[in-house]
């Protein structure tokens, strides 16, 4: 692994710290997670198939266009 040094304010770290003593873990973990995530191509993260697929979607109705109104769907 390779280390990596940030700057942050101290009340950020120590608000941080906290926190990260409260879910018991560090806050070293907690941002090397969100770096692991972050750095994953959207097909590797949860739903990356999903929002693929929905990205190429287009949206339509097809053909035969909107079949309903407004009314249609919220006749009570």
């Amino acid at each position: 692994m390779t280390n990596l040094t940030i700057t942050v304010d101290e009340e950020t770290l120590k608000r941080a710290r906290i926190r990260a003593i409260e879910a018991g873990t560090s806050v070293n973990m907690v941002l090397r997670n969100f770096l692991e995530s972050w750095a994953r191509s959207p097909a590797e993260a949860p739903g990356g198939d999903f929002v693929a697929i929905a990205t190429r979607a287009s949206g339509e109705s097809g053909a035969a266009g909107r079949t309903w109104t407004r009314d249609d769907l919220h006749d009570r």
